[in-house]
């Protein structure tokens, strides 16, 4: 007799179906896992061993043999442990067959049957839904797990628990969502004294997801404005929430199951690798760039970065995806984020002052700047200076608009695109448009026409550069209330596109 189980292999944010199947035959006494199992799978049969002991449950005398079916798909992680416990107390009759076929299970076991929560919680729950199974999972993972309403979710102590709920002895309740947590609005643009225009820039880049880059010396306050992109980004949709969770989930970044409606915000330091940032390593997990999806990548010291890794952010700015190709994995993650980048205008930070520049300026500017390619300086839609504050200006008031009154200018304008772009799946944002549909919505008045003419011509501005310039256009007009893209909103996005990143 054969017994099933259901479990889940990740593939990317996605999560493939993968049968447990458990045979007890005659012959000498052996505990076998077949299907492609890797290290921690294969060691599963140790601690499911110790489990099953640990409940007074002896193995019989005789040859136990599991398969992970499809035998062709890689099986890594030791979420395997619970659906081949519950796979063998099918066969020992311990459990009802057709009731361990009824759910989804994922769970590390302890040596004393406890079960350890696991990564993944969330798309192995979203795989069960579309099976129409409910889902067994670890305690700890219960709550993250339930913010899929459609699947019924099971959340145990321990294996023991697992044997009474099924066994109707003591059944378990459903699990429940976590807390939504709350957000972070300790910090506002108000905090900084000047940089009207570095804000303004924020402002822009927010409303329509248009990739910045501040050049300034250090102590302008770079960083300051960049911790403070999150206070003026609208919270996630629920689809959002959900499509950043899961991929939050299979790197265990969800606090006590809680769904975290605040944009993420990831800012890895410049000696981050290529797998950090791009995503790879042996189980070809997301990298940086695919946490910081629907929120922002803030790349700090943007030219210290390796020039192969800032290369790579190339392709994932424009298609919105990246895929990583290892040996033993092929996955797809989405990674479509807002990318802010702040630089020093040199080595040594001081380019724009003559009486603390270095002896090699303004060659050292050149030089520094030059460390980031020509294309991938072209991606930028919005390029700023950040000049130095004078320590005067800071006993001066406040000014500026405050972060919430930013915000909802900014929730305004994405209103307004979410409307405009609601029969396109591909297309969300102005960042986002391109051919026809840009040139439908984006086209300025002749005014605006003749200025970009002209500004094409006199700076060789390429194709991606005029299309930038539209967009960033159109989202002027946006957070100005205006239904046409005009002059004034031509002018303000050329002088962003036109910033000279080295200057200082």
């Amino acid at each position: 007799m054969v017994t099933r189980a259901y479990t889940v292999a990740f593939e990317g944010v996605s999560a493939r179906t993968v049968e447990v199947q458990c045979a007890i035959t005659p012959g000498l006494p052996a505990f076998a896992i077949v299907g492609l199992p890797d290290k921690a799978v294969s060691e599963a049969r140790d601690r499911v061993r110790a489990a099953l002991s640990a409940l007074a449950i002896a193995l019989p005398s005789k040859r136990v043999t599991i398969n992970l079916s499809p035998a062709d798909l890689p099986k890594e992680g030791s979420h395997f442990d619970l659906p081949i416990a519950l796979a063998l107390l099918a066969a020992l009759q311990i459990v009802a067959p057709d009731a361990a076929e009824r759910v989804t299970a994922l769970g590390e076991l302890s040596l004393d049957g406890s079960l350890v929560a696991v990564v993944g919680a969330l798309p192995a729950a979203v795989n069960a839904a579309s099976e129409g199974r409910g889902l067994l999972c670890p305690q700890a993972s219960g709550a993250e797990a339930a913010w899929v309403g459609d699947c019924q979710v099971i959340a145990a102590a321990s294996l023991g628990d697992v044997v009474r709920h099924f066994n109707g002895q003591a059944p378990l309740p459903t699990a429940k969502p976590g807390e939504v947590l709350a957000h972070d609005t300790s910090r506002c643009l108000r905090d900084i004294k000047g940089q009207e225009r570095a804000k303004r820039a924020l402002e822009i880049a927010a409303a329509g997801r248009h990739h910045v880059l501040m050049v300034g010396p250090p102590g302008s306050g770079k960083s300051m404005l960049a911790a403070r992109m999150p206070s003026i980004l609208p919270p996630l949709t629920p689809a959002e929430a959900l499509e950043t969770s899961m991929i939050h989930s299979l790197s265990g970044l969800l606090d006590a199951g809680g769904i975290n409606r605040a944009r993420p915000f990831r800012a890895p330091h410049h000696t981050a690798s290529m797998a950090a940032i791009v995503g790879g390593g042996r189980a070809a997990k997301p990298g940086e760039i695919s946490l910081a999806h629907n929120g922002v990548l803030f790349l700090d010291e943007f030219p210290e970065f390796a020039r192969p890794v800032l290369e790579t952010l190339r392709q994932p700015i424009e298609t919105g995806q990246v895929s990583v190709a290892r040996a033993n994995a092929h996955v797809n993650y989405p990674c479509r984020f807002l990318l802010l980048a702040a630089a020093n205008p040199c080595k040594c930070g001081h380019l724009g002052d003559a009486g603390r520049a270095c002896s090699r300026a303004p060659i050292c500017g050149e030089d520094y700047m030059g460390r980031i390619s020509g294309p991938m300086i072209d991606r930028f839609d919005l390029r700023i200076d950040v000049p130095p504050v004078a320590y005067t200006d800071l006993d001066l008031p406040p000014s500026g608009d405050s972060s919430a009154t930013v915000a909802a200018r900014v929730a305004a304008a994405r209103a307004v695109q979410a409307q405009r772009f609601a029969g396109h799946s591909d297309v969300a944002m102005n960042a986002d448009a391109e051919g026809a549909l840009l040139e439908s919505i984006a086209t300025p008045d002749a005014e605006g026409r003749a200025l970009l003419a002209r500004v094409a011509q006199r700076f060789a501005l390429s194709a991606r550069g005029f299309h930038r310039v539209l967009r960033v256009a159109r989202t002027i007009a946006d957070l100005d209330g205006s239904a046409d893209v005009r002059q004034p909103h031509v002018a303000e996005a050329v002088s962003y596109r036109l910033q000279t990143p080295a200057s200082g």
